[in-house]
């Protein structure tokens, strides 16, 4: 209740305030519109640049997603212990 009674009071208050200082207020609102303007297309362009830079990252690093042929070979012979493992399970 106290939070409804606070912001009906902001409410009037920045009504009456916006009649008073119309004047000021436009003047307020003309010099605010194109700082955020530029900081709102300063973002898009650094965040731009940000995803580009992702997808350059991306192209850069095609390449095997496997190591060392060792490792490779290491993988082969797990998979194949597990399945002789796998076929002894199946047959007892």
């Amino acid at each position: 209740m106290k939070t409804l009674v606070g912001g009906a009071a902001a409410a009037i208050l920045g009504l009456i305030g916006m009649v008073v200082w119309w004047k000021p207020f436009l003047t307020l609102l003309a010099g605010a519109i194109p700082v955020m303007l530029l900081l709102g297309g300063g973002l898009a362009i650094y965040l731009g640049f940000d995803e580009i830079k992702d997808t350059w990252k991306k192209d850069d690093s095609v390449g095997s997603p496997v190591g060392e042929p060792e490792e490779v070979d290491k993988y082969k012979k797990e998979i194949e212990d597990l399945k002789h493992e796998i076929e002894s399970l199946k047959k007892a």
